[in-house]
């Protein structure tokens, strides 16, 4: 074993399966206790150092374990190499880095499961490090290359500098954490971990939703430096298409940031702009602020509170579907919604805006139907007006998001 770490890759591919390599993959009587995962497109050139230096890796700790390929439809000789070196192959025909992945999860057999991709840009025999923090309580551990070393070559001064360090940051601003590499490719979970973070995506963005779903099932995370290699051959990623991906996932599970923050932010300047401006002109700096302003105002205020109703669908999804059990605004806003309280807010809200119109048509027939300026005013009332029946409609879609969400929590044999 420690010779065939040093093996050329082209000594590699002709390799055949060692006794001694089956037996830390399946020892006789034991119960496997670490599955190294890696998925593989087309890594002919790579995948048999990785698995080498996985099976070594395994070997250090003196834990019994195996090593899974899931091959994601390679057309090279890659299955074959894994297969010839020890590697468990599994068969992953739908396309994605996310598929591959939960394949080759759903297969393993370890209690502690170790995932690496197969490029041979991280260093597996480095597995013992990830795996003794398990061992030590936690339950998700990641390989931080930015904690560690990153050698020459091994990343594009892109990614390195701009790329993940920012992702790393959004993610540890919107979601709470503290990682120093949220995009490492190495890294390691329990088998309990796993069912509790609840994994769904299939591409790139696989990687930023276990770091999400592992901050919000709680888990205790722990981080240990590694060092990245550069790779051999093409890279399947793609820097501006795949950093898109993740940052839309982010984007998509953080409706606080997308639709709350922004939303509130609309509504109160809007709010502001239009009280400030309900009296008459204002003048600022020598420059005249009249009507014209209160049409951007008002929009604000729409938009802004339509942005907010919108986030709360999104919570109210996801805390219905599970996605987001714990949210606590959500819990804390059904515990107190109530449909006719909603529906006689906007109600009311509306109500206040027709009144407002009602007037100004009341005082245009006080005078005879001629020339009549109420742009402040009329401004206001559509305002009113238009919050007021999308709270109404929007009262009914909440209600509607929340009926999953009873039925679900409804004792055994109590109908809803």
């Amino acid at each position: 074993m420690e010779k065939e770490i040093g093996l050329p890759v082209h000594a590699m591919q002709g390799a055949t399966r060692d006794p001694a390599v089956a037996r830390v993959i399946d020892p006789e009587g034991q119960e496997i206790v670490i599955s190294v995962v890696m998925p593989c497109l087309d890594e002919e050139k790579t995948i048999g150092p990785c698995v080498t230096k996985a099976l070594e890796g395994i070997r250090r700790t003196g834990l019994p374990g195996e090593v899974i390929v899931s091959d994601n439809g390679s057309t090279d000789r890659s299955v074959e190499i894994a297969t010839e070196l020890g590697a468990r192959v599994v068969h992953q025909p739908n396309r994605g880095y996310g598929n591959a992945y939960r394949k080759g999860f759903d297969e393993a057999r370890g209690k502690y499961i170790v995932m690496g991709d197969s490029d041979d840009t991280y260093d597996f025999t480095e597995i013992g490090q990830l795996v003794e923090k398990l061992r030590e309580g936690n339950e998700y551990v990641l390989g931080s290359r930015f904690a560690g070393k990153i050698l020459p070559g091994a990343m594009p001064w892109l990614h390195q500098y701009v790329g993940n360090p920012v992702l790393t940051g959004l993610l540890n601003f919107m979601f709470g954490l503290k990682s120093s590499d949220a995009h490492s490719g190495l890294r390691a979970f329990t088998r309990d971990a796993y069912k509790r973070m609840r994994l769904q995506t299939t591409g790139m963005e696989f990687a930023s939703e276990m770091v999400i779903n592992a901050a919000r099932a709680k888990l205790k995370v722990a981080e240990v430096p590694i060092t990245y290699y550069p790779r051999e051959g093409e890279s399947k990623l793609r820097s501006f298409r795949d950093g898109w991906r993740h940052l839309r996932f982010m984007f998509l599970y953080s409706p606080d940031h997308l639709f709350l923050v922004p939303g509130s932010v609309l509504v109160g300047i809007g709010l502001i702009g239009m009280i400030w401006l309900s009296t008459g002109a204002k003048v600022v700096s020598g420059h005249f602020v009249d009507y014209h302003f209160m049409f951007i105002f008002s929009l604000l205020t729409i938009v802004g509170f339509q942005v907010l109703l919108t986030g709360f669908y999104a919570k109210a999804y996801a805390f219905t579907h599970r996605f987001a059990p714990d949210d606590r605004m959500i819990q804390l806003f059904y515990r107190y919604f109530s449909l006719e309280e909603w529906l006689i807010a906007g109600f009311l809200i509306f109500l206040a805006g027709f009144g407002i119109d009602a007037a100004i048509f009341y005082t245009w027939i006080q005078h005879h139907f001629k020339d009549l300026f109420a742009v402040r005013e009329a401004l206001l009332a559509l305002t009113l007006m238009v919050v007021g029946l999308q709270l109404i409609f929007s009262s009914f879609l909440l209600s509607i998001l929340n009926i999953n969400s009873k039925v679900t929590d409804a004792p055994e044999g109590v109908s809803q």
